[in-house]
């Protein structure tokens, strides 16, 4: 029996996708830090399609994170056909007026424990017939974005990570998708205290259950990079080839805290 292993899986985007592979029967080993919240969903997953459901509460910014969710998987003789690495989070204002702990934090879940569980989970998903990691990065990682500058910097690195690991691995049995979403309809900005920009995302912004689908579609289409929707396209595209400066003027003036 295989399973998928989602981070971030109890609200937003994890839980999008955890209900759209519920629905394809899809067995789920789920991760997030509220422990009620995971045995909710587990619950309901489990009663509403007849699928096997595992799942672990830990921080995920936690330095041995990764390591104790595959201790648990070696303990438990888990089989794992795909890794989707979608916890994430922001934190919001000026570099220096934040606390360095909370953004230390935000690395490290972002950067740490992607890169360990991705290492850490290679052989595993090497032994499948075909695999698939799934990391999910933002529009924000195609510019320097000022009050978003680690957020956007640690979402950059996704990228190109995603895109290097592709390329190493294209003549394996695992196929590497990073997917880079603009607003979406979760509770991210009120997380990030973005209020300002609060209305603007809802106006934007797609839903979970729609990126979770769009997502899904491009894991299993072997795509290395696909940004949804065209307003967001035409955004990357504009940032590619853009002065950066005027660039970083357009986007501070739209994430500026009043």
């Amino acid at each position: 029996m295989s399973y998928i292993l989602i981070t971030g899986a109890s609200k937003g985007i994890g839980k999008a996708l955890a209900y759209e592979l519920a629905q394809n029967k899809q067995n789920l080993f789920i991760l997030a830090r509220s422990e009620k919240e995971l045995t909710e969903l587990a619950d309901e997953l489990v009663a509403t399609y007849g699928i096997q459901v595992k799942s672990m509460a830990l921080d995920l910014s936690e330095s041995n994170a990764a390591q104790r969710v595959v201790t648990y998987i070696t303990e438990n003789d888990l089989s794992i056909h795909a890794l989707i690495n979608n916890a994430g989070y922001a934190v919001w204002g000026n570099f220096e007026s934040n606390s360095l702990e909370e953004q230390l934090k935000m690395l490290s879940l972002h950067i740490q424990t992607l890169v360990s569980l991705t290492y850490l989970l290679l052989p595993l998903l090497k032994k499948q017939k075909q695999s698939y990691i799934l990391n999910i990065g933002s529009t924000a990682a195609y510019q320097a974005v000022p009050t978003l500058a680690l957020y956007a910097a640690s979402k950059s690195f996704v990228v190109s990570f995603s895109r290097a690991l592709q390329f190493e691995l294209r003549r394996s049995n695992v196929s590497v998708t990073c997917v880079s979403p603009g607003p979406v309809n979760t509770n991210f900005v009120n997380r990030a205290g973005m209020h300002a920009i609060a209305e603007t995302a809802e106006k934007f912004g797609i839903s979970p259950t729609a990126l979770a689908k769009k997502a899904l579609r491009a894991m299993y289409h072997k795509k290395t990079e696909y940004v949804p929707g065209f307003s967001n396209v035409l955004g990357v595209f504009f940032a590619t080839y853009f002065p950066k400066r005027l660039v970083e003027t357009v986007v501070a003036r739209l994430y500026k805290q009043n």
